[in-house]
């Protein structure tokens, strides 16, 4: 059980586990040499691929895309963030799924009007992946110079590789969990679903 190993030994393992998605490897690969400030390569990928070779499945299924962000808030244009997003495009050409690139210092811009509910400016990129809906998101990885992965996991490793879904109710709202959650489970049925926690 890779959830009840020491922390140090957890990471040499979450490598391990994510090296079985070659696209995953490219991704970073490629992504280094962006530059991009304060980059992780965070969100679904990494926690399904956990969930996959886990499993048993194909360490790739259900994979839609690859989510790549950084921090910029020196220029919080969409001009200069869609600069980013052609130039990844031509970077990550040919792979089987798609690289998004998003600049977390301009998400409280558009949070609202897509979610319905006011994002707070984020002070770093870390400050974003705290927001995700689910704890078990909550997890970038970037590719440090002489191949060192920089891992970041608030909440940790043990629900990932556990396959425990637990609700992160600091900005999302209820249904974007639930409806995150109802869509995962039916590709992953051996999910454990935590229901969001009720209020008085």
């Amino acid at each position: 059980m890779i959830s009840r190993l020491p922390l140090d030994e957890q990471l040499p393992a979450l490598r391990t586990t994510l090296s079985h998605n070659p696209t995953l490897l490219t991704v970073l690969d490629r992504a280094a040499t962006l530059a991009l400030p304060g980059w992780y390569l965070t969100a679904g990928c990494l926690f399904q691929t956990i969930w996959n070779v886990t499993t048993g499945r194909p360490p790739e299924q259900g994979i839609k895309d690859y989510d790549l962000f950084y921090y910029d808030p020196a220029d919080l244009s969409y001009e200069a963030e869609d600069h980013a997003i052609r130039t990844g495009r031509a970077l990550f050409a040919g792979l089987p799924a798609e690289v998004e690139i998003r600049n977390q210092a301009r998400v409280h811009l558009w949070y609202e009007a897509k979610f319905g509910t006011p994002c707070p400016p984020h002070p770093s990129t870390e400050a974003a992946i705290d927001t995700f809906a689910a704890t078990t998101c909550c997890l970038g990885i970037r590719l440090d110079p002489h191949d060192h992965w920089h891992v970041y996991a608030p909440h940790g490793l043990a629900d990932i590789f556990n396959l425990v879904l637990r609700p992160n109710p600091v900005l999302a709202p209820r249904e974007v969990y639930e409806t995150k959650a109802e869509r995962w489970q039916r590709q992953w049925p051996e999910l454990r679903v935590l229901g969001w926690p009720e209020t008085d």
